[in-house]
């Protein structure tokens, strides 16, 4: 199974005349800018992994963008970025490829969860290592503890290239929002872009907190109702809160390089 998906010509690409909109420019904008937050916090997997975005518009939201294959994350910017349809189709001509493993994943969950309108995959060290325990994700920490009864999990099937995965994966994601892939990494999606943020940054301070209370000693449980009481207690002011955090970091890369936006 090929790894890479070429795009079309343009002269047999069914869709090329889809017209960009302010809509999508803001969505481009957005999404590359996220990849240059990941860049900043080490997110990066070489040229692998994938944040995709679905493009805003009146009708079924049946496009999304995703990073062209080929480029490090450091190197996305708006324009640069691939807008498909959930065949895989790009929707207006483009040099670059996409990864047939990121847009299998991706496109299954834009496709089947209607309120996933951003989706984000990593292979951090540390959440790869939580996602080869057996355990699992541990909730017995500040970060883990947000997480309790929210965390989905999906076996290990080999890279993700095979459209019959698809519906096992969805399947197993449910409705949680938070995802471990075992054997693989971490993925989470959400209704806008800072909130699959918010949960993916919350599910790696969490992994990296495990990782490191494991080699220091054994871990203090937390109980039923304290975990029960955390979940509740950090969801009222979520939206708030993840459009600001990832404001605060996209501050953080314009003053770096602000020519993802171009």
């Amino acid at each position: 199974m090929p790894l890479l998906m070429n795009p079309p010509t343009p002269e047999r690409d069914p869709a090329a005349d889809i017209a960009l909109t302010d809509a999508e420019r803001a969505a481009r904008v957005q999404l590359a800018g996220c990849y240059r937050v990941f860049d900043l916090l080490g997110w990066t997997e070489m040229i692998f992994n994938h944040i995709s975005l679905r493009v805003p518009g009146p009708g079924p939201e049946s496009v999304f963008l995703i990073n062209p294959f080929g480029l490090h994350y450091s190197e996305v910017s708006a324009s640069k970025l691939v807008a498909v349809d959930l065949q895989g189709r790009p929707v207006r001509p483009t040099p670059y490829p996409i990864n047939r493993a990121g847009f299998v994943t991706h496109a299954a969950i834009h496709r089947a969860l209607p309120q996933a309108h951003c989706v984000m995959h990593t292979h951090t060290t540390s959440g790869c290592a939580v996602a080869c325990l057996e355990a699992g994700l541990s909730h017995d920490s500040f970060y883990g503890a947000q997480l309790s009864g929210q965390v989905a999990y999906h076996d290990f099937e080999g890279v993700t290239v095979n459209l019959d995965e698809q519906a096992r994966m969805v399947a197993d994601i449910g409705a949680k929002r938070a995802v471990v892939l075992r054997n693989h990494g971490l993925l989470a999606w959400g209704h806008d872009l800072p909130n699959a943020f918010m949960t993916l940054w919350t599910m790696q301070r969490a992994c990296d907190i495990q990782i490191a209370a494991a080699a220091a000693g054994p871990t203090r449980r937390l109980p039923a109702q304290v975990l029960a009481q955390c979940v509740a207690e950090a969801g009222p002011a979520e939206a708030g809160v993840c459009a600001l955090v990832f404001a605060a970091l996209l501050r953080q890369v314009d003053a770096r390089d602000p020519g993802y936006r171009d």
